[in-house]
Formats: structure tokens, C-alpha cells, sequence
């Protein structure tokens, strides 16, 4: 598999309703995922893309009871609280791409990277964006490498729960300890 151009980081869901602790969604190590965000921003020399987790418009399917048990996130996608936080917003990523649905991979973030990229996740969280968007672009021929420390879960456990599953799609997905 030749790979002619350098790899695209994805920040995945680095947003406001993930590392308030107020928030039903809190990752309680968001905090600790930025500043390894920001190093990889550094060394991906503008080939990064952040993506926002926003409610689809209409409500359908899995969709209703999702919002059902979690009504506190049925708002305006353009809610504050699915900003991205402010310390990765001041880095002005020069791509956003907002999607309806927990993986990322899909038509809009394709437009960006290509057809066959190689994508470095990092974000929230690693138990549900992280790991949907890392199945679905694997399966669309990506090779993803998800980098462990620039990423948190919903709990510590679920966090290595979801990494051990990334890994057992080697080598399309390799996880970065």
C-alpha cells in the first residue's frame, strides 16, 4: 500500500458538551487530551480537520429514543455548547466539518481528506465518535492510526475498552500508545 501523501489528523468532537462536567456527555479526561491536540496540530502542517457532533434536524429511527434518554442534547446545532472548545478553536483549523451522526467518515469529510486517506484521530470521545469514525473509515479502505493519549473516553475503562476493540483491526487501524 504506497501512501503518497502525508497523513490528515482528524480532531474528533473536541466540544463544549464533552468536557463541561456539567454535561451528561463529560469526559472526565478531556482536559488532559488538548495539550496532545495541540502538538499534533503543530506537526500536521495544516492538514487537519476538526469535526462537531450536532442533533440531526428531524428525528428518526434509533434517533427518537436516543433523544428520549437524552433530551438535555436535543438543542440548535447552533447551541454554544457544541462549539469547539476555546482551546482548540483559538488554533483556527482550517477545516470543520459537522455531521448529524457519531462516526465522522462520510461524504463531507472525504471531500477534505480523499478517498483512501490516512487519518490520525484524536478527540471524544474514545468509546463513541472515536471509535465510529475509526470503523467506518477503516472499512472505506482508510488506514487510521488513533492516537491514545489525544483522546478520552466516557470513563476511563470504556476508553481501553474501545482502544483494545480498535485493535483488534489491525492494520487498518493501529492504535498509538
Amino acid at each position: 500500500m504506497s501512501r503518497i501523501s502525508p497523513p490528515w489528523l482528524v480532531v474528533v468532537d473536541a466540544q463544549r458538551i464533552f468536557a463541561d462536567p456539567a454535561s451528561e456527555w463529560y469526559a472526565p479526561r478531556f482536559a488532559e487530551t488538548v495539550e496532545p491536540i495541540r502538538e499534533l496540530v503543530a506537526a500536521h502542517e495544516g492538514r487537519v480537520v476538526q469535526t462537531r457532533w450536532v442533533p440531526p434536524h428531524a428525528k428518526h429511527g434509533s434517533w427518537v429514543p436516543y433523544f428520549e434518554r437524552f433530551p438535555f442534547a436535543d438543542r440548535s446545532p447552533f447551541d454554544p455548547i457544541f462549539d469547539v472548545v476555546d482551546e482548540i478553536a483559538e488554533l483556527r483549523l482550517p477545516h470543520t466539518v459537522s455531521e448529524p451522526t457519531f462516526g465522522k467518515w462520510g461524504e463531507h469529510l472525504r471531500d477534505v481528506v480523499g478517498q483512501d486517506a490516512h487519518l490520525v484521530l484524536a478527540g471524544v470521545s474514545t468509546d463513541c465518535c472515536v471509535l465510529s469514525t475509526a470503523l467506518a473509515a477503516a472499512d472505506a479502505g482508510c488506514l487510521v492510526e488513533v492516537v491514545a493519549d489525544a483522546c478520552a473516553g466516557s470513563s476511563d475503562d470504556a476508553h481501553e475498552r474501545a482502544l483494545a476493540a480498535m485493535e483488534l483491526y489491525a492494520p487498518q487501524i493501529q492504535v498509538r500508545r
